[in-house]
């Protein structure tokens, strides 16, 4: 089996892995890097068979719901064929009307389950359902001409599933040849050092709602599930009702998991923005509008009482937040990656904060394992060699963890 990272070898995000075994193919991830600008096709990998024409590339696998993991699959054939789970491809298909220009149309392909192989060509294709701030994620055992190698995608153990990570560790593969690790905290955090879990991010939400005396504003990805999940549990804990929008209420219909929040629960309220009523309209979601409308308020509701709600906040909320008065006595939360807070994108949320005078508190958990961590996953799997991925740090994996071997971009290397 030979290996090739077509980009994350020493950078986070865009990540991209093709092996190859007797002549046949499989991409690992095709993402989007971070700070990619302009057209996304100029970060198509040179990799035959895009264009659905060389049969030789069996398909796509993809790990998790991640821009920086899926992102460049609207740039290429719908011919190609892609793994991923099930409940991340419903996921995908929920969201993409509401963003269609970054996300692909459904796709056809395999569906990953936690711990059953698929047989694709030579390779032997085994997901491992783990912790991630996206929802579905997956670690993949991909085995062929007697080899192993085991793909982490990015996976934490400190969210709302670290059971996933602890069972990995007391019931790890074996036998592995090649761990492809990433490798995110290494350089962000002292090798001692942990993220807080999701049960913090809780606690510290139901504070921060407590102080607030009106209109709390949460923004977060409506992707990140665990965060959903932690503001509706501090909702319930100060006595505020979650307000989300179309979009956020089929993507937690789409998980298909009846035990997280929807949108017809008692204690969640669906608020329809300007531009999401006016898709409504121009698109004819009367439909998906009904099956979510059990629960709906108005902003005139808002204005009334707004220290009883809690808005899971886009910027799509600003034109009509400034001009319906609900803002004295808000609070901003922001619960995303720090990365973003950086760009031009949030000019114009800073700019409402300031004119509102609204304080900016930041509460959010990193998706990604410790140092500390990385290492007891890679000490259970006990791997012949660590590859470092999705790291800007790959001098320091050898500080780390032992039989470290680096790879860089473009480089096509074999598994011994």
């Amino acid at each position: 089996m030979n290996l090739v990272i077509h980009r994350g070898s020493n950078q986070i995000g865009g990540s991209c892995v093709e092996v190859e075994s007797q002549g046949n193919r499989l991409l690992i991830d095709l993402g989007l890097p971070l700070d990619a600008e302009g057209d996304p096709r100029q970060f198509l990998p040179a990799v035959s068979g895009l264009d659905g024409k060389d049969s030789s590339l069996l398909g796509i696998l993809i790990s998790h719901p991640h821009q920086d993991h899926f992102g460049l699959l609207a740039q290429i054939s719908p011919d190609v064929k892609i793994g991923m789970g099930a409940a991340a491809r419903r996921i995908l298909t929920a969201a993409a009307p509401f963003i269609r220009d970054r996300l692909p149309p459904p796709v056809s392909g395999w569906s990953f389950e936690h711990e059953k192989s698929l047989q694709i060509g030579p390779f032997t294709v085994t997901p491992y359902l783990v912790d991630h701030s996206a929802y579905d994620s997956y670690a993949l055992l991909i085995e062929a001409d007697g080899k192993r190698v085991f793909y982490s995608g990015d996976f934490r153990a400190h969210g709302r599933k670290s059971r996933l990570f602890e069972s990995i560790i007391k019931n790890p593969p074996k036998e592995i040849d090649v761990l492809l690790l990433e490798g995110s905290s290494i350089g962000r955090l002292n090798n001692g050092e942990t993220f807080p879990t999701e049960q913090e991010m809780e606690t510290d939400l139901v504070k921060a709602f407590a102080a607030t005396k009106g209109l709390a504003l949460v923004h977060a990805s409506a992707q990140n599930i665990d965060r959903l999940v932690s503001i509706f549990r501090a909702c319930k804990q100060t006595g505020r009702t979650m307000v989300i929008d179309l979009y956020a209420a089929a993507v937690l219909e789409a998980t298909g998991n009846l035990k997280l929040p929807q949108s017809s629960w008692d204690g969640v309220a669906l608020f329809l923005p300007k531009s999401q009523r006016v898709k409504v309209k121009k698109a004819g979601w009367f439909d998906l509008l009904e099956q979510h409308s059990s629960r709906r308020i108005y902003m005139r509701q808002i204005q009334k009482e707004p220290g009883k709600y809690v808005l899971l906040f886009r910027p799509l909320h600003l034109s009509e937040l400034e001009s319906s008065a609900c803002l004295v006595d808000a609070s901003y939360i922001y619960s995303q990656w720090e990365g973003y807070w950086g760009k031009d994108d949030f000019d114009e949320v800073k700019s409402l904060l300031a004119r509102h005078q609204i304080a900016e508190h930041h509460i959010h958990t990193s998706g990604h394992a410790s140092p500390a961590d990385l290492q007891k996953f890679a000490e259970a799997l006990k791997p012949d060699k660590v590859v470092p991925i999705h790291s800007f740090m790959p001098g320091k994996y050898a500080d780390l963890f032992p039989n470290v071997e680096i790879h860089v971009d473009g480089e096509r290397w074999k598994v011994c």
